[in-house]
């Protein structure tokens, strides 16, 4: 199972890269290629295009957020140093966490 959710992480970072994009390229010129674009695969396009610009802004705005709060556990010497790579771990890891902490 531990083996499923790091994949799962992990496809969720692949498909906030560039290379997301060039696949959905690659596919949308094959398909149309052989002639099976229509309007309905036009949209069918459409909706994973902006799919993968959602979930590249949204990993953006993550890893600056990260970026920022890193920089806070850095500068304020009484944190607690595991906090700085918590978010190596699983996100289930992460919110029992959370959950003890409150």
């Amino acid at each position: 199972m531990d083996t499923i959710l790091r994949w799962l992480t992990a496809f969720g970072v692949l498909t906030a890269s560039p290379a997301a994009f060039a696949i959905v390229f690659v596919y949308g010129i094959a398909w149309a290629a052989l002639g099976h674009i229509d309007w309905h695969g036009f949209a069918t396009l459409a909706t994973w295009i902006m799919t993968l610009v959602i979930q590249r802004a949204e990993h953006r705005d993550t890893q600056a957020i990260h970026a920022k709060l890193d920089e806070l556990l850095r500068a304020d010497g009484g944190a607690d140093a595991r906090l700085r790579k918590i978010d190596e771990k699983q996100p289930e890891d992460i919110e029992s966490h959370r959950k003890r902490q409150r």
